[in-house]
């Protein structure tokens, strides 16, 4: 049957139809792919083409708060290889192996791996410039030099603990290099080129490159003059006594500003992998918990003084030795007692008997409120991994017996940053602040501030008045009670000595004590606490007083001088003891005579240099205290020349 000409019109309308629908689709499919998924499948291609060598930032610098660099980077390449580019397996490994003193097979193992790109590690990873200029001058194909550093602690050990460390791939692991690893770390850039399938380069595209962004620069409150110079006193002590551990942190009590922490024994951060974990993972200071000792007594002191139950001046106690409490009999650390004392002569002479019974006109909840409210026995804050809480008595639990202990610090627990928070706020005029390190962040370009941190104060504890008196307690108790080794002539230093025992599976051990001392200057306006423990130092009798106190009063003289802080005139005069040297202030012998000097009588040696008959200059200057047979230089001349 013949098809009509309307039914092949039809036909072919309806072929065209089709045909047109068809276009519509694949030109709207090109269309979609094209102007909508364009980019993407774009960027997909170019992901699969494209491979990348990347360079790392550069990590941040540490610096102390005077920009004295403690922690930097130095340039360490590492070494990228491209598998599938390696013309010759064999020959490049065992290039590579001899430059790098690597195992040939290994190095073999990692040139022949089946990924698109393989670092080669350890040994090829953070190598010296020299390595990596004989590698480069190689010129094997496949293989890569990575721009990348390592980090570098230019003073070694110090402040180990406070810095921690960064690991081979640049991350934080331990101290402020973990704790602001965000801030420090930085972005990572790489250079992009373009190869086939068989990871052979496209010639006709052009290397991408997509710049790092490097770390931000960090300040500390960290005063290196200070850190030096406990640095440089925990190294002689722990030559002197060889102790078990020893610790020292200092801060501003104004502003909660740590200006200097170390611990012993202490570590190189470059050379971590060397040192047992248990000594780099443990920040004594903000970590070690134990009994604090007498230092613990200036809360006690603090509180009785602020609710009014002691006058230390006309208020009286009798020591016989011991206090009996609930059935215990607790003794005094002087056999036989002090007898009838002021309660400041309780304070000067850190009697146990006395502050039970200041913490008992307490009573448990308002010396507990006191304790608690100086920080003890909850985080102080501080921007380090590890702190400690401490261990405070459970209230329902504490009986007269626990009162009466925690009142002299034995039976509680609290660590050394929680101390110096406390004793800071006791001195500062009452106000307890957070302790902090890290103080700004830079950009590493312009030096520009970008974030910073300020002082934090958490409350007030005890009144102005209050914080005066425990002062001027303090200072007594250096010039004239237990804590005399950190007397300083000219600064008006307070302080308590601490003597504490050790417990092991519920003993005290013997002969086996954490001594310290916390220490405070001027005492006037205080600009400087130091808090030292030392513990179990050998060959010396185990007392605050004898070991840590001098330790403390060298770090305060040699910091507030470094730090350009005015002497003082009105200062408690120290009290003497058999095995101190006597002291006498330097007379003024400018413009005196040789006559006039043979014929006075001074306990002074005198090494004059010069002609002429008058003194034109001394040293040290007059009104220096300096001990009886020092010798003072004096410079002679005409009359006249003192004129000119």
């Amino acid at each position: 049957m013949r098809a009509t000409q309307t039914t092949v019109r039809r036909r072919l309308i309806t072929i065209l139809v089709v045909g047109l629908a068809v276009f519509i689709i694949i030109a709207g499919r090109l269309g979609y792919v094209q102007f909508v998924k364009g980019e993407e499948l774009t960027q997909l291609a170019m992901d699969s083409w494209s491979r990348d060598i990347p360079f790392e930032p550069k990590r941040g610098e540490i610096r102390d708060r005077n920009d004295e660099v403690l922690a930097t980077n130095v340039s360490a390449p590492s070494i990228l290889v491209v598998p599938r580019q390696i013309e010759n397996p064999e020959d490049s490994a065992e290039k590579l192996a001899a430059i790098l003193d690597m195992d040939k097979g290994e190095a073999l193992a990692q040139l022949t791996k089946s990924e698109s790109r393989v670092w080669l590690r350890p040994e090829g990873q953070k190598i010296t410039k020299e390595k990596a200029s004989e590698i480069r001058d190689l010129k094997l194909p496949g293989v890569f030099i990575a721009e990348d550093s390592k980090r570098h602690y230019p003073h070694g050990s110090y402040l180990s603990h406070v810095l921690g460390f960064a690991g081979i791939d640049n991350q934080g692991l331990t101290g402020l290099e973990l704790y602001y690893d965000e801030e420090l770390k930085g972005e990572q850039g790489h250079v992009s080129f373009f190869s086939t399938a068989k990871n052979s380069r496209m010639p006709n595209l052009a290397d991408e490159y997509e710049e790092p962004v490097n770390g931000l620069d960090m300040r500390l409150t960290i005063d290196s003059r200070v850190q030096t110079i406990m640095e440089r006193e925990l190294d002689i002590a722990e030559a002197t006594y060889r102790p078990d551990g020893a610790i020292a942190i200092a801060m501003n009590p104004k502003t909660g500003e740590v200006l200097g922490m170390s611990s012993r024994p202490d570590y190189n951060p470059e050379n971590f992998r060397e040192v047992p974990a248990e000594i780099y993972n443990q920040n004594k200071p903000v970590w070690m918990q134990y009994e604090p000792g007498s230092t613990f007594k200036i809360i006690t002191l603090a509180a009785a003084l602020e609710e009014g139950k002691v006058d230390l001046e006309h208020d009286y106690f009798y020591d016989p030795g011991y206090i009996e409490v609930s059935g215990h009999r607790l003794r005094c650390w002087k056999k036989g007692g002090h007898g009838q004392q002021t309660f400041l002569e309780v304070v000067q002479n850190s009697c146990n008997p006395g502050f039970v019974t200041l913490g008992e006109r307490l009573g448990k909840d308002k010396l507990f409120d006191y304790i608690e409210d100086f920080g003890f026995g909850s985080k102080t804050g501080i921007d380090l991994q590890g702190e400690g809480t401490g261990i405070l008595f459970n209230r329902d639990r504490v009986g007269p017996l626990e009162q009466a202990t925690t009142a002299f610090g034995q039976g509680v627990a609290v660590t050394p940053l929680q101390q110096v928070t406390a004793v800071s706020a006791a001195v500062n005029g009452g106000y307890l602040y957070k302790p902090y390190i890290a103080k700004e962040w830079m950009d590493p370009d312009t030096g520009n501030v970008v974030k910073q941190q300020s002082p934090y104060m958490k409350r007030q504890v005890i009144s102005e008045e209050t914080s005066k008196k425990v002062r001027d307690a303090l200072e007594s108790v250096v010039a004239q009670g237990t804590g005399k080794g950190a007397f300083v002539d000219g600064y008006r230093v307070g302080g308590k000595t601490g003597t504490a025992q050790k417990a092991k599976d519920g003993k005290y051990l013997e002969n086996n004590h954490i001594v310290s001392f916390i220490g405070f200057a001027p005492a006037d306006d205080p600009e400087i606490v130091v808090y030292v423990a030392i513990d179990n130092p050998k060959d010396t009798l185990q007392f605050g007083g004898i070991v840590a106190a001098p330790i403390v009063g060298n770090i305060i003289g040699d910091s507030l001088v470094a730090m350009g802080v005015e002497k003082r005139t009105e200062q408690i005069e120290k009290e003497l003891t058999w095995a101190d040297e006597p002291i006498i202030e330097v007379p003024d012998l400018i413009g005196r005579t040789r006559r006039e000097i043979h014929e006075g009588y001074m306990e002074l040696k005198l090494d004059a240099a010069g002609e002429g008959d008058f003194i034109l200059s001394q040293s040290p200057s007059p009104g220096s205290k300096v001990a009886v047979g020092s010798t003072i230089r004096i410079y002679m001349g005409d009359k006249s020349q003192s004129n000119d």
